[in-house]
């Protein structure tokens, strides 16, 4: 979109080195004290699910308010980014459910914020496109 800006990539580094390096791997070590007695595809699906669960739409509109922030671009700060994410959500929820499967089922625990952080690192150029796609 030829709109690269400084501030937003520092903006969104400050991010994701602060709230998002904080909450996520807590969120991770959460997921795995609440699935540890299930077994099987039973335990597969509850990890997968709580990830999804954590990566919603208010999550992706949160994302969409710090892009919007760290641009400067205050007065594109509404409830319209609550229903791009919606929609971005839907649209992207079968690669979600694949990429946290493997994320939760086939990276141990100590490197599954490093995957999350470069899968969340593909996803920002989606959600950045999302208001073009879904607004």
């Amino acid at each position: 979109m030829d709109e690269f800006s400084i501030y937003r990539l520092l903006g969104m580094v400050f991010v994701g080195a602060t709230f998002y390096a904080f909450e996520i791997p807590n969120y991770f070590d959460w997921i795995v004290k609440k699935t540890q007695y299930l077994n099987n595809l039973k335990a597969t699906l509850a990890k997968t699910g709580l990830a999804i669960l954590y990566f919603n739409p208010l999550w992706i509109a949160r994302h969409l308010f710090f892009i919007k922030l760290f641009s400067g671009q205050f007065q594109n700060i509404g409830w319209n980014i609550l229903e791009i994410a919606f929609w971005s959500f839907l649209a992207n929820i079968l690669i979600s459910f694949i990429a946290n499967y493997i994320i939760q089922n086939f990276f141990k625990l100590k490197w599954r914020f490093l995957a999350s952080a470069i899968f969340s690192a593909l996803m920002a150029i989606y959600y950045a496109l999302s208001e073009v796609l879904f607004a």
